[in-house]
């Protein structure tokens, strides 16, 4: 099995979310472990129990400081953990903008209503209230906005008659502690499957004025129509059990400079000579918009003049 992602995970209180993806990671076949629980509360239960089970801890108060200072702060410490991904499971702080953005695709929540419905407080009340059919749960990636990210997954929850607010949460947070590790487990084997990481680079590389895909020695290729390449997506090319990017660079001594820069995400592709440079995509940890970057300081390096002209051009407006 691959190495499993690293996870923190940031709760308020008792942790019963914490606590089902944690004993979900003890499966031989799940693909994230949980390396820290963090809180900004030091009386949450959850802080305990994952102490007991042998997980590392973070508390820090949030009172008397700046939001902006209490994440700063709460995000070294998970960097420090070496976490690659961050569920909140019951976080009662409202995230800053720039925390999120740190994390953006890696940061992921469950909110116990169907969203769209019922963004924020009192969701169970309100389905109630409005005469639902169902409540529920849904887990999402973390935007800036509250409760508004990309869903990753929903559990519909059907309502008896005579529910109380109470009593349709215990059974909508059974259903969150089955979604959430489900959820979390396809999330985390995305940023690591050859297809999916093929795919992120297609849509950017295709992007690109006159780009077209081929096939060229078993790897998906990217150049100018009727021109050269300027990507290559490689995937376990001769065993090397990788999966990354190729892409032009200046030369050796870029070239050499990036590897000791980052040993582990950078390399030399065998057969491309000094001019290109492999870029890990499976580290779980892509920054797409330096993949972008690298497209299309690449497909620069290549293209006609008369085509870099007319992009120039068209900046200027």
């Amino acid at each position: 099995m691959a190495e499993r992602a690293k996870v923190a995970v940031l709760i308020s209180g008792s942790g019963t979310n914490m606590a089902a993806l944690l004993y979900a990671s003890r499966a031989s076949d799940c693909p994230y472990e949980v390396v820290l629980v963090a809180s900004n509360n030091p009386e949450a239960g959850g802080l305990k129990l994952a102490e007991a089970e042998g997980v590392a801890t973070y508390c820090l108060p949030h009172q008397g400081m700046a939001r902006a200072d209490h994440d700063s702060a709460m995000d070294a410490a998970i960097r420090a953990s070496g976490a690659q991904y961050v569920a909140l499971a019951g976080y009662m702080r409202i995230l800053t903008p720039e925390f999120v953005g740190g994390w953006e695709g890696r940061m992921v929540n469950v909110h116990p209503s169907l969203l769209p419905k019922y963004q924020g407080l009192h969701t169970h009340e309100r389905a109630l209230d409005a005469g639902d059919s169902h409540g529920g749960c849904t887990v999402h990636l973390v935007t800036a906005e509250l409760d508004d990210g990309p869903m990753l997954g929903q559990t519909p929850v059907a309502i008896l008659p005579g529910d109380t607010p109470d009593s349709l949460a215990a059974r909508v947070l059974i259903a969150e502690h089955q979604l959430y590790s489900r959820c979390l487990s396809a999330l985390v084997s995305q940023a690591t499957s050859p297809e999916w990481l093929t795919a992120q680079v297609r849509e950017r590389a295709m992007a690109l004025p006159e780009a077209e895909e081929s096939l060229s020695h078993g790897m998906p290729c990217f150049g100018i129509i009727k021109g050269k390449k300027f990507a290559w997506v490689s995937n376990d090319h001769h065993g090397d059990g990788k999966t990354a990017l190729l892409v032009k660079i200046s030369g050796p001594d870029e070239q050499a400079q990036l590897i000791e820069m980052d040993e582990a995400r950078y390399y030399r592709p065998a057969y491309f000579g000094t001019d290109w440079i492999g870029i890990r995509l499976d580290l779980g940890d892509t920054d797409w918009d330096a993949v972008a970057e690298w497209l299309a300081r690449s497909w620069r390096s290549v293209a006609p003049k008369k085509l870099t002209s007319l992009i120039d051009a068209a900046d200027l407006f």
